[in-house]
């Protein structure tokens, strides 16, 4: 019996562990996708990609999950670049992609969620 409750207690931590990678990809993703609707270029794929997860210190001091993410987007079709997205305990903490992007939708979202 005591095994089968530490199964479902370990089904239950990955389940929610899954259900907090998802919403910081959405997260992610919608700020890439507006980033690149902000800066007039394509965002290619309409997709991000996960490249990587590690511990950090949030800025109240507790540990929490930096996750980093890329997005593809295009300036006139036939290039590709590549963006980042820097999340930490789901807050917005870095952003590399198109140049007016940067000035007209990271820094109100990074300003409001202090």
């Amino acid at each position: 019996m005591p095994s089968l409750l530490l199964l479902l207690l370990i089904g239950v931590a990955g389940f929610f562990a899954f259900t907090r990678a998802r919403a910081a990809a959405e997260r992610a993703a919608e700020i890439s996708r507006d980033a690149c609707q902000a800066a007039g270029v394509q965002w290619l794929d309409h997709s991000v990609a996960a490249t990587g997860v590690r511990l950090r210190r949030t800025p109240d001091g507790w540990l929490g999950l930096e996750r980093r993410y890329r997005f593809e987007y295009s300036e006139d079709g036939q290039d590709r670049h590549v963006g980042q997205i820097v999340l930490l305990a789901g807050r917005l903490v870095g952003f590399s992609g198109p140049t007016r992007a940067a000035q007209a939708v990271v820094r109100p979202l990074a300003s409001s969620q202090s």
